[in-house]
């Protein structure tokens, strides 16, 4: 079987507060030939993590290494990765990735209200634009 993941699955694996739901996502995850993980699932489990559960940023870093370090898990690995180097360096995961997406898509610089996105994204090495 090939499956697409939900972000609940994935936050069922991870937080383990619940044993039953953790060990049904273990094993469907261990059965399927090719586990899909979409950056969106990602954008939203990180964000379930750092606000609901209030997971420091570097065990969210790990928690998706680990996910991706899975046998059968394919997913826009260049993408997550821009979003991990901005979350190991203090920002938020969806602001690589959509600085990284806008990229891929054509854009040259990032442009944000947000002082913060624009410093730690600029330190990846993209031209940025901080609106006042």
């Amino acid at each position: 079987m090939k499956v697409s993941l939900d972000t609940n699955v994935l936050l069922w694996l991870i937080v383990g507060d619940d044993e039953a739901q953790q060990q049904t996502a273990a094993e469907t995850l261990e059965r399927a030939e090719l586990v899909a993980i979409s950056v969106q699932a990602l954008c939203e489990f990180v964000w379930v993590l750092d606000r609901s559960y209030r997971v420091a940023r570097p065990d969210i870093s790990a928690s998706i290494r680990r996910i991706l370090d899975m046998r059968n898990v394919v997913a826009n690995r260049p993408t997550i990765e821009a979003g991990q180097a901005v979350l190991d360096a203090g920002g938020d995961f969806a602001d690589g990735v959509i600085a990284f997406d806008g990229q891929w898509l054509g854009g040259e610089t990032f442009v944000s209200f947000d002082r913060k996105a624009a410093k730690l994204v600029e330190g990846q090495g993209t031209p940025t634009l901080l609106l006042e």
